[in-house]
């Protein structure tokens, strides 16, 4: 059973499931998951939410196991490598699919409804092409940099340079908030991606895709920051 000051990752780490809870709370697990879970309702939420609800909620449902990672059963349980290799082959290839098809969407949706919803959607654009721009980037140096630097030490210890590879985890947890208060801006934007009455499917397909891309990510920044890195940061491996 968890507590209120278990840490809001690790127990996501213990239970994906709970990471449909915190998410329909509006808690923050993957770049804020170091926070206990006190802490992070009284951040992320209106002071009406109880903590204490949110823990109950969630160890009712931890008895029924929710597989979020049908996949690998416990993403805990596998080698850095393995890890690495499941966050290229689902999360880096999820982007790599949606952030093309998004980057089209939102400038179709922005010529098509300029008139009546400019405001909101001239900022949707902007902020969607800075993190898609952040993004591309930001696997690029996983895949090439740091997650072959994790594998190496976590390979041969005795070999490998643990500063370097360190020094590049803080990088890419940086460049995890960056995104992460982008997503968070995109969702307070358009008002939790409400629709406008006069919403084409292009408008509505828009807005589904950033959710999507949302969940996504906020999964995709869970397994690394609270699994990943964090075995190497506390010399876990």
């Amino acid at each position: 059973m968890f507590k209120l000051n278990d840490t809001v990752g690790n127990i996501v780490t213990e239970f994906p499931g709970a990471a449909e809870i915190f998410k329909e709370n509006k808690i923050d697990f993957c770049c804020g998951g170091d926070r206990k879970l006190e802490e992070a309702v009284k951040e992320d939420l209106e002071e009406s939410v109880k903590a204490e609800s949110i823990l109950k909620e969630i160890n009712e449902n931890y008895s029924e196991k929710k597989d979020y990672y049908a996949e690998i059963e416990d993403p805990k349980n596998l080698s850095q490598s393995q890890l690495i290799e499941y966050i290229v082959d689902n999360h880096h290839a999820f982007l790599q699919q949606t952030l093309p098809q998004l980057s089209e969407l939102t400038t179709k949706v922005l010529r098509a409804h300029r008139q009546k919803h400019g405001e909101v959607l001239k900022k949707v654009h902007r902020l969607f092409n800075i993190l898609k721009m952040e993004l591309e980037e930001h696997l690029i140096k996983e895949e090439e940099e740091i997650f072959p630097l994790i594998k190496e030490y976590s390979q041969a210890k005795e070999n490998a340079d643990r500063q370097e590879t360190l020094n590049g985890i803080l990088e890419l947890e940086a460049e995890h908030d960056t995104a992460g208060d982008i997503i968070k801006e995109l969702r307070e934007i358009t008002a939790d991606y409400r629709l406008p009455e006069d919403a084409c499917n292009s408008y509505k397909l828009t807005y589904q895709l950033l959710q999507n891309l949302e969940s996504d990510l906020f999964q995709h920044i869970h397994l690394e920051n609270n699994i990943l890195f964090a075995r190497l940061e506390n010399n876990n491996i």
